[in-house]
């Protein structure tokens, strides 16, 4: 007798074919039967302990956030339910080459301030680790969901390097191979860079090169956040294009869009060289989220040379009255690499959190409306808000174009990340929806995916990614990682005005056979654990 059947569910199986009516069956864990047509086949129905009828649902693999800003929130928040009650059994956490492993004390502290308002400061966890390793042991203690863990590059030349714009020397970068290969063979699935974050963005192509070799050889993927997404985006994809052919090293493209003004309607030129690539044997994938503004923090539209040295010398040089005055030049009429190339237009760039709750009242305000209150130009406001939160201050960045969103997300090598950022008061709805604004706007809605694609999109195409060899997809043998969800109305609860509203339609999750959200409900089960890189 089996744990737990799910009876004439509607299985959308995470292959990309079409839908089938099946019970499925789990026992310790993992699927155990799937019987198609059960019912009408009048087949003997398999039995267990417990019978849950699945009348009216999808069933589906647990869905993968290929992109997730999780990696202090799941160990703070045991319920974690922006990410389980949408569905979401796996995160892929260490994004954007900033992380907090590997790190000794000095760098620990360094990106622990670096990356706050990502993440917060971290006053409430206990950093009881230091290396890749020791990180994915203290979440197989027990998490919501599952994560998996890419070396952020970023970190590992904060460690190796330091914050210097500068190449690093053959003595630096055989100790950063050694991270790198260290953090792999201890599990981690790939590398990430944040190649507009310092001290990332440092790292000229032929150092990112051999990093890249060393991720190959474990079998990894190299995840680069560009350093473009703006006046230089075709170019920059293609760097990362030929970098990772060059070094022999399979490629996933973090949040690929075509954002910025310059960039309306040229979805199509990035895809023609995705494909350009594909067709002459290039491994590529890719991940997006389905909205338009994007989300990162007030002090990453800095140019790098103001970054250059950390955090205290950022604030250095916001506070000199002379050096202030050329990072406003250098923003509004140069364009910084910060902010990919384009001058800032500070009507975008919306404050979504701040740290210190003094500063609450430019939370949804452009920096131009709080400027426009306080009859001062928006730099001044600009300034004042990265000086009195100490650099923590988030944004929504409203420069995405609706057509390139759904262009690439048609993409036979797309997959879904939230990209969530889970911080601030009124933080990018992604964080809470983007895996239900899928299913209901793009599926039902618009019709832009069918059910059957989109599921693969969310599914089995990221397990291959991460040569999951058990999970993304409803197979015998597979791990329980399912979510059942109502294709009529399922759709995300978070918007702009409530961006921490969980979504509807999705009654059930389960991960290893356990539910973690039951009759739409979050409960008590922690049943995540960290995913580790499978050996070749």
């Amino acid at each position: 007798m089996m744990d737990l059947v799910i009876r004439d569910a509607e299985v959308v199986d995470g292959t990309g074919d079409l839908s089938y009516r099946a019970d499925v069956g789990i026992e310790g864990g993992r699927i155990t039967t799937v019987v198609k047509e059960a019912a009408a086949a009048g087949c003997l129905r398999p039995v267990a302990r417990r019978v849950l009828d699945a009348e009216g649902l999808a069933l589906a693999p647990g869905f993968i956030d290929m992109h997730a800003h999780s990696d202090l929130a799941l160990l703070r928040d045991p319920d974690h339910s922006a990410k389980a009650a949408q569905g979401v059994t796996l995160e892929v956490v260490g994004q954007d080459g900033l992380s907090y492993a590997p790190v000794d004390d000095r760098t620990l502290a360094e990106v622990r301030r670096a990356i706050t308002g990502w993440n917060g400061y971290g006053d409430d966890i206990d950093f009881d680790w230091r290396s890749v390793g020791e990180y994915l042991d203290r979440l197989d203690r027990g998490i919501a969901v599952n994560a998996a863990y890419l070396v952020p590059q970023g970190t590992v030349r904060m460690l190796a390097v330091g914050w210097e714009d500068r190449a690093a020397t053959p003595q630096e970068l055989d100790r950063m191979r050694q991270l790198v290969a260290e953090g792999m063979a201890q599990g981690a699935v790939g590398m990430s860079s944040g190649l507009t974050y310092t001290p990332g963005m440092y790292a000229k192509d032929a150092e990112l090169t051999e990093l890249c070799r060393v991720v190959a050889e474990y079998g990894g993927y190299y995840c680069p956040h560009h350093r473009s997404y703006g006046a230089g985006a075709l170019a920059a994809y293609e760097e990362m294009v030929a970098l990772t052919r060059e070094a022999g090293c399979p490629l996933h493209l973090a949040h690929a869009t075509m954002n910025f003004g310059v960039n309306k309607g040229k979805a199509p030129d990035l895809l023609a060289l995705l494909d350009k690539a594909l067709a002459q044997g290039a491994d590529i994938s890719l991940d997006t989220y389905p909205y338009t503004p994007g989300s990162t923090t007030l002090v990453a539209m800095l140019p790098s040379w103001a970054s250059e040295g950390g955090p205290d010398a950022i604030l250095e040089r916001l506070a000199d009255e002379d050096t202030a005055e050329r990072i406003r030049h250098h923003m509004e009429v140069v364009g910084a690499d910060g902010c990919h190339g384009v001058p800032i237009e500070w009507d975008t760039i919306e404050i979504s959190g701040v740290n210190d709750p003094a500063l609450a009242p430019y939370v949804g305000r452009t920096v131009r409306q709080s400027a426009d209150r306080r009859g001062e130009a928006p730099w001044v406001t600009a300034r004042r808000l990265l000086l009195d939160d100490r650099l923590g201050s988030t944004i929504l960045q409203h420069v995405g174009h609706e057509e390139n969103v759904q262009a690439i997300m048609r993409h036979p090598v797309h997959t879904g990340g939230s990209d969530g950022i889970l911080r601030g008061d009124k933080p990018h709805p992604r964080a809470y929806g983007t895996f239900p604004h899928y299913l209901g706007r793009y599926v039902r809605e618009l019709g832009v995916l069918s059910l059957e694609e989109c599921v693969a999109h969310l599914t089995g195409r990221p397990a291959a990614r991460l040569r999951l060899p058990d999970r993304g997809l409803v197979r015998e043998g597979y791990r329980g990682d399912l979510v059942l969800f109502d294709p009529a109305t399922v759709a995300a609860g978070s918007t702009f005005e409530e961006p921490r509203t969980l979504p509807t339609g999705i009654p059930h999750v389960l991960i290893d056979g356990r539910f973690v959200i039951e009759d739409g409900r979050r409960t008590d089960v922690l049943a995540g654990r960290a995913v580790r890189r499978t050996p070749r």
